[in-house]
């Protein structure tokens, strides 16, 4: 619950037009059961900004199926992060409303109502290295705009032809945030963090030759990296990648 709907919700207790045991209901923070398949943390979204999202890796189809609309029915925009193919469409099927993002891997269930406007310092640029890396750069990207954050897309500009990124710093330097996804060596981070004035997120992808040993060889590279101002997520995090720079780019608001 938004810091404006717990306000309202108050108001209404003062005002007489609920009751006290509804108010008190409304606000539990225990969560919502899901017949043994899940614990939903409901307060998230109050607590921390940002909803509950469902890793739907190694879940059943009608399990996530029904986490989301069981999220779906708290007012929360539902996501559902690394569903394959098949389990979006069983998903889909269950659910027509559900949006799938193919490159992305992500179920997304719009809420009915739009939450209260996110307070926002900017945009979030998402960069990425090359083509192969957009699953993981389009996995970022989809999150945040999912919490309610402008992004800005800046796909294959990697250090091979290092004047395609150059040319995109003016815009870079005006985001709040830049998400750089690269595999390799992941030199894409160090170059960007020494040209913009705001934070980096490195997200390191298991893209490249034997040498790149799963993405190590770009996340000992970003750990490594001479630019300051750059943190890193785990290989192939775009959903944590989001979640960071959505926090930076959001203001609180009391």
């Amino acid at each position: 619950m938004h810091t404006t709907e717990a306000r309202a919700l108050l108001q209404a207790v003062q005002d007489g037009t609920i009751s006290v045991e509804e108010a008190a209901a409304r606000l539990s923070t225990t969560g919502h059961p899901q017949d043994g398949i899940a614990h939903l943390d409901t307060d998230r979204p109050r607590r921390t900004g940002q909803p509950e999202v469902i890793f739907g890796q190694g879940k059943r189809a009608e399990d996530i199926a029904q986490i989301l609309q069981a999220l779906h029915e708290t007012g929360q925009t539902a996501l559902a992060t690394r569903v394959d193919p098949d389990k979006a469409a069983e998903v889909c099927a269950k659910l027509p409303d559900v949006v799938w993002h193919e490159q992305a891997r992500i179920l997304a269930y719009a809420a009915d109502e739009p939450s209260p406007d996110v307070a926002i310092r900017g945009t979030i640029a998402v960069v990425s290295a090359g083509t192969s890396d957009l699953p993981v750069a389009e996995e970022a990207a989809i999150v945040a705009e999912a919490f309610g954050h402008p992004v800005d897309r800046y796909w294959d500009v990697g250090v091979a032809g290092i004047h395609r990124v150059l040319g995109h710093m003016d815009k870079l330097s005006k985001a709040s945030v830049v998400i750089v996804v690269a595999g390799m060596e992941g030199a894409l981070a160090s170059v960007v963090a020494g040209m913009v004035p705001c934070p980096v997120i490195a997200v390191p992808t298991s893209v490249g030759y034997g040498a790149s040993f799963g993405g190590i060889a770009a996340l000992l590279g970003m750990l490594n990296s001479c630019a300051a101002g750059v943190s890193v997520v785990n290989i192939d995090n775009g959903f944590g990648a989001a979640t960071q720079a959505t926090r930076i780019n959001r203001k609180r608001v009391e």
